[in-house]
């Protein structure tokens, strides 16, 4: 087995794997085309393709299923019966937290659905939210790699703004610097009331020191566990620019990540966005990042869809011609079958035709049944990778 900067030594035994995530299938098939491998567990949100050898669990995302916590399990196991001079490759993605999950002691794994339901429901980002489930789970933040007694290598690509390796899949192989009382913080923000008793108690357990902690830096467990950022926002990025560029574009990347409330960052984007279009050419400008809802209507929708529909009003008053799309890059956003959507400045006009109101679907949460009524989804189903959201402003 060959793995760029692995030690020498940690190749003499034999080599497993745990794939998670919503690229675990392809980055597992091409594990196997490259390395020889006795085999493992790929866990995903879908029925996929496997190579031999290796068992497959279909699991949950964004919430976690009967499936999640028995993908957890086997990864458990698997780990334990890694040998000491084996090597453990885990390839993570995004969705592996809910995708891979085992309560700890004192809690049922409704208790962290439900508490994962609540915190996205409010709108809270993926920093918050892996914060509370790092700190209810027996794998996340590094207890995956203190079951391994041989050398673990991690690979994994980020869906997460700022690439932190602690935050993307929650951690299982890294130590955590967060603590219960962080945990605790973020149940106070959204109301202690909204999550279940038994969430409330470990956590207020874990402050008072009656819980232990997670693992943190400097923890020996962790000393023969390396963890390797592969792929991020940034790849998506520049993908873009490139077609944009191929097509003529001047390309513009806003390299600060796109955050925040959805329908605050975009106008917040598209202001940006105008500002930087000055090039004799159409400009192309590019951005990428992970917005969030505060859920308040009945509608459906996503934080793409939502995001392309704050901007219609302010897109319908530019002077040349527009056009918006943000999409997720894993082909799903939110509990939809779209992956975004786009608008142009022609929209509020098309919208007005067909007595659509955008500030009344906005209000509802309601930004799926707007954008279907004018075939302006973004529909590429699922593309097995997720590293965040794109944005693609176009000025003529």
């Amino acid at each position: 087995m060959r793995l760029d900067g692995a030690d020498n030594d940690a190749r003499r035994g034999d080599c497993y794997l745990i794939a998670a995530g919503k690229a675990a299938a392809p980055m597992t098939l091409a594990v196997a085309d490259r390395l020889s491998v006795r085999g493992g567990l790929v866990v995903s949100p879908d029925s996929v393709e496997v190579p031999p050898g290796f068992e497959l669990v279909v699991a949950g995302h964004p919430v976690p299923t009967d499936g999640s916590e028995l993908a957890g399990r086997r990864a458990l196991a698997l780990a334990d019966n890694v040998g000491v001079d084996d090597t453990l490759l885990v390839l993570l993605s995004g969705g592996a937290s809910a995708l891979m999950a085992v309560p700890a002691d004192g809690v049922t794994l409704a208790d962290k659905r439900a508490t994962t339901g609540t915190l996205l429901r409010a709108g809270a980002d993926i920093h918050a939210l892996n914060t509370v489930r790092k700190h209810l789970s027996a794998i996340k933040a590094g207890r995956l790699a203190t079951h391994v007694r041989g050398t673990l290598h991690a690979l994994v690509i980020s869906d997460v703004v700022g690439d932190d390796l602690s935050v993307i899949a929650s951690g299982p192989t890294v130590p955590d610097a967060s603590s219960f009382a962080d945990a605790l913080a973020v149940l106070r923000r959204f109301g202690e009331e909204a999550f279940p008793p038994a969430i409330v108690d470990r956590i207020r357990r874990g402050v008072a020191g009656e819980v232990g902690e997670t693992p943190k830096p400097g923890d020996a467990r962790l000393t023969r566990a390396r963890t390797t950022l592969i792929g991020s926002r940034q790849n998506a990025m520049s993908g873009a620019a490139a077609e944009a560029e191929a097509r003529g574009y001047h390309v513009v990347r806003i390299e600060d990540a796109i955050v925040g409330e959805a329908r605050t960052a975009a106008l917040d984007f598209l202001r940006s966005g105008a500002g930087a279009a000055g090039s004799a050419r159409p400009t192309c400008i590019v951005a990428s990042g992970e917005t969030t809802v505060r859920v308040t209507g009945n509608g459906k929708g996503g934080r793409n869809q939502e995001f392309v529909l704050a901007a219609v009003e302010l897109l319908a008053r530019a002077e040349t011609p527009v056009a918006l799309a943000s999409v997720g890059t894993d082909g799903i956003d939110g509990p939809t079958d779209a992956a975004g959507a786009l608008a142009d400045g022609t929209t509020m006009q098309r919208a007005g035709a067909a007595g659509l109101a955008p500030g009344t679907f906005l209000s509802d949460n309601n930004a799926y049944a707007f954008f279907d009524a004018l075939g302006d989804l973004v529909h590429t189903g699922p593309t097995g990778t997720n590293v965040g959201d794109l944005q693609v402003f176009l000025v003529a």
